[in-house]
């Protein structure tokens, strides 16, 4: 029956559910660079989510989550996940129950709209290639990391190949070690088979977000053990 119906869905994609959510996008950025004094309230970010929610509903994409109650209101995380799509990005703004900053590579500062729209919100890009700009990021996210704003980041560093968790660079960790902030593993599965890297068409696929239990990586002496203990518990929580 997917088969059968795979064209009408490409069909569908292209003449209705992504012009809808271009003109969403960009209603939601101006709205996101007018609003910059308002950025960190939950009426701003409840417009964010929404837009974000409208990518799956868009494509008819069945959304499930569990761990809600790992989260503690009013508390500042350190939340990392695995990447796997462009759907990733949604998944998280949209169902994520905070209010929090991406800490994201600077490519998509270009972006029309977003990048404008993304500096606006006070998320912050990170200049990848070069080692001192990064570390000028990391110092600028630190800044904002109170009161319960959080940060999300996608340790990989890019999109998975093959939909299977990568090695993770240090970056995120840094952050929640230099601010004693716990971190928590978010499990992403089944963005990479609605829209892997490289292809032109969103693929029907349900898709589930695992919020794992805090980790206080001042139990770990070894940095890198630290962030092995976080990537299994990404993967572990694929399985949930």
């Amino acid at each position: 029956m997917k088969k059968v119906l795979f064209p009408f869905y490409i069909l569908y994609q292209y003449l209705v559910a992504w012009p809808i959510f271009l003109v969403l996008t960009i209603f939601t950025a101006v709205f996101t660079i007018l609003l910059v004094p308002f950025r960190n309230t939950e009426f701003v970010h409840k417009e964010q989510q929404f837009w974000s929610k409208s990518a799956f509903w868009l494509f008819f994409l069945p959304v499930s989550v569990d761990g809600y109650e790992h989260i503690r209101k009013g508390r500042s995380y350190v939340f990392v996940a695995n990447h796997q799509s462009m759907f990733d990005v949604w998944l998280v703004y949209g169902w994520l129950p905070v209010i929090f900053k991406w800490l994201m590579k600077a490519e998509l500062r270009k972006v029309p709209f977003v990048g404008t729209a993304c500096k606006a919100a006070g998320h912050i890009f990170v200049e990848r290639r070069n080692a001192k700009a990064s570390m000028e990021s990391l110092k600028e996210i630190e800044k904002q990391l109170s009161n319960g704003v959080c940060t999300v980041i996608f340790p990989e560093g890019t999109r998975s190949l093959n939909g299977e968790v990568g090695r993770f660079k240090r970056g995120a960790f840094q952050i929640a070690l230099d601010l004693g902030l716990p971190v928590i593993p978010l499990s992403l599965d089944g963005c990479f088979e609605v829209l892997p890297k490289g292809k032109p068409f969103v693929h029907w696929n349900p898709v589930h977000m695992h919020i794992g239990e805090p980790i206080d990586l001042k139990q770990f002496a070894d940095p890198n053990e630290a962030i092995e203990a976080v990537r299994n518990a990404v993967i572990e929580g694929r399985k949930k």
